[in-house]
């Protein structure tokens, strides 16, 4: 069986962490999670749920039985377990319908947002590869083609003196709505956040497949990373591991210049053969 302590188990109400990962938030927290195997986290406010211990599922929440999602969390872990063999990578998408309310709750013409962008809706994968640590030290989830490209170009780079460091992977769509909500509340309109941040639903970081890339000592997502040398690697090398720069200049997105994200598309590299 693949290895559990790797896998992010994803639905849409609830994601299923390994054990060992996830932070405490109290004394009796720490201890649970200590003993857990799996972590039932709620995606919309990241709340621990529940822990699944070798006795049993240990309620974290009163009203356990009545979290939206539960059964269908429970069994997504049970579906993973019968399918994760190793050499066995197929990964479901999560259905898109829910999306189109939350984003008229925002005032967001949908429609009309993918047609002026070009840009399609994004469907979450059903599980997530861990692909090690950012630069903040959190778990990176990435599809798991993505993951073993990112591994190889890691190894290739350092070969080249070249350190990437990994900003962020996987959000989910509850990650991209609460950016939003944040920004609308702090009195930015729509139009000023959907100039930097594509709107819910139709960020490439849904689909696991793309990563913010930096270097040691560079900030974070700046235009700057496009003058190191890091960044010249990648320009020179990503593409024989699958891996393209999404948003150049003057894209046809009409999303702003973005050095630092990278999408892994399958077939443009030879990732999977190495």
């Amino acid at each position: 069986m693949r290895d559990r302590s790797r896998i992010l188990v994803n639905t849409p109400d609830i994601e299923l962490w390994p054990g060992g990962l996830l932070r405490a938030r109290s004394n009796q927290d720490a201890r649970t999670l200590a003993r857990a195997r799996a972590i039932l986290r709620r995606k919309r406010d990241g709340r621990f749920l529940a822990a699944e211990l070798p006795e049993g599922l240990m309620p974290l929440v009163h009203r356990l039985k009545h979290e939206p999602g539960l059964d269908a969390a429970l069994d997504a872990l049970d579906t993973l377990r019968e399918r994760a063999r190793p050499g066995i990578d197929v990964v479901d998408e999560l259905p898109l319908h829910r999306l189109q309310d939350r984003l008229e709750a925002l005032d967001l013409d949908a429609d009309g947002y993918g047609e002026r962008t070009g840009l399609d809706l994004v469907a979450e994968p059903s599980w997530l590869s861990l692909a090690g640590f950012d630069r903040y030290r959190r778990p990176l989830w990435l599809h798991v083609a993505a993951a073993r490209a990112w591994s190889h170009m890691c190894e290739a780079a350092l070969r080249d003196d070249i350190v990437l460091e990994a900003v962020s992977g996987y959000r989910s769509h509850d990650y991209q709505f609460g950016i939003f909500e944040r920004k609308l509340a702090r009195g930015q309109r729509v139009d000023e956040i959907l100039a930097v941040n594509a709107a819910p639903g139709y960020s490439e970081h849904h689909s696991g497949l793309a990563l913010d890339i930096s270097a040691p000592g560079e900030p974070s997502a700046e235009e700057s990373f496009e003058a190191t040398s890091a960044f010249a690697w990648l320009t020179a090398n990503a593409g024989d591991f699958g891996y393209v720069m999404s948003y150049p200049r003057d894209n046809p997105n009409g999303i702003v210049y973005e050095p630092w994200h990278w999408m892994f598309r399958s077939g443009s590299g030879t990732s999977d053969d190495q």
